[in-house]
């Protein structure tokens, strides 16, 4: 983990990269799920990426469809991919391309849609799907062309200057991306053939404090997928939700899933809105925890602390230390500076989190339960135990503990 050296390199259509995204196939957050146990926004999102692909005429038949079985559902981590909240990823759908040049691998991500009503939290209206148009046609091919031209951003110190401003890379993106559309805005503008185009780009990204969140998660999968498939390990390689499920990942436990009813999130919520709206929590967001960012990071935010509805920002340091007992090590190359540049604690262990009771934190969105809506709020939320106590069942089996 500590070695990874993860570059962000291309974005490309997900079909040209993801070789068994079959047409009327779509990939999304979370554990395996299919349509009768998915939730509201769930539902909601995958009826407007069919609408989106032209599988459906509108979200009424493709909710038909859904329920004929006519769309074959798999998580995206089944194809070296994360996606936020609903995750949908689909063939005609551009994805950043994060290679991990210590090990060789390539993960993928959707780009960030931006804020307001979106597809990943349930949205699938027109505006919707004219944002998820201009992605395809515009602002995917431009961040491609840009990336390819100057070689690729190098993301491990990005993400250390990030901490050192106030980001957690889960519920606080504002310096990454400030520091991501610095690095890239000057190649954008040289590769740029319409000015118009040109400034629409710049303008979408400088107003999205969330935009650096996607390439947050694929840089978490590209440094995770290496530590897949190490015998005798009991370091956590993915953790995940769709809405219904949690799922967990265990290094020596190959690729089984290990689940549990997902947990609701405690949180704060916009104007009109109140915890009777809100969906359980879901998403791939959680690959960011996973590398000891989002709620385990969160002493370097604490401003976070506040708008999630975590406490003070005297209590952010409490989140991180308590993450620290149910971690292997902490990474010094990701410091914080409040914690006197201790290192955020890194490689959940199964056996620390079973025998402690601790469950990792988890900075999240919040969205409506039902179709179409969007987000509602913002809060915390922790992995359910079951899952990991089950994972070290499963570990103990493998290594013939009796």
């Amino acid at each position: 983990m500590l070695a990874a050296d993860p570059v962000l390199v291309d974005v490309v259509p997900a079909a040209s990269v993801m070789p068994h995204l079959a047409d009327r196939m779509i990939l999304h957050a979370g554990p395996p799920i299919g349509w009768e146990r998915m939730c509201g926004p769930m539902r909601g999102a995958v009826t407007g990426i069919a609408v989106f692909e032209g599988w459906a005429r509108d979200l009424a038949e493709a909710e038909g469809l859904a329920g004929e079985g006519a769309f074959v559902f798999e998580p995206n981590h089944h194809h070296d991919a994360v996606g936020p909240m609903t995750g949908m990823t689909t063939k005609s759908q551009w994805v950043m391309v994060v290679e991990n040049r210590k090990f060789g691998n390539r993960a993928y991500c959707t780009v960030n849609e931006g804020l307001g009503k979106v597809m990943r939290f349930g949205g699938n209206d027109d505006e919707v799907l004219d944002r998820l148009r201009w992605l395809r046609d515009v602002l995917g091919p431009a961040l491609g062309r840009a990336l390819r031209e100057c070689g690729g951003v190098p993301l491990k110190n990005l993400v250390a200057r990030g901490l050192t401003m106030g980001d957690e890379m889960h519920q606080r993106n504002v310096a990454c991306s400030g520091l991501f559309l610095r690095a890239l805005a000057p190649v954008l503008a040289r590769t740029s053939g319409a000015r118009e185009e040109l400034a629409r780009a710049l303008a979408f990204i400088a107003s999205n404090d969330q935009f650096f969140l996607n390439i947050a998660m694929a840089l978490g999968k590209a440094i995770m997928d290496p530590v897949r498939d190490i015998e005798g390990s009991s370091v956590v390689t993915a953790m995940c939700r769709n809405g219904t499920d949690f799922g967990i990942r265990v290094s020596g436990c190959g690729d089984e899933w290990f689940t549990a009813p997902v947990e609701q999130p405690r949180g704060l919520y916009f104007p009109g809105y109140t915890e009777a709206d809100a969906n359980p929590d879901m998403g791939d967001s959680t690959i960011v925890e996973t590398i000891g960012l989002g709620g385990f990071a969160m002493a370097a935010s604490p401003a976070v602390a506040g708008f999630v509805g975590a406490g003070s920002a005297a209590d952010a340091a409490i989140f991180t230390r308590e993450m620290g007992e149910i971690t292997l090590a902490s990474n010094p190359e990701w410091t914080i500076p409040s914690l006197d540049y201790q290192g955020v604690p890194t490689g959940i262990d199964i056996r620390l989190v079973a025998d402690s009771g601790i469950t990792p934190t988890i900075n999240t969105g919040i969205a409506h339960r039902k179709p179409g809506v969007g987000q509602v709020g913002a809060g915390v939320v922790n992995a359910p135990l079951a899952c990991f106590t089950q994972a070290v069942r499963a570990f103990a089996d493998r290594m013939g503990v009796r």
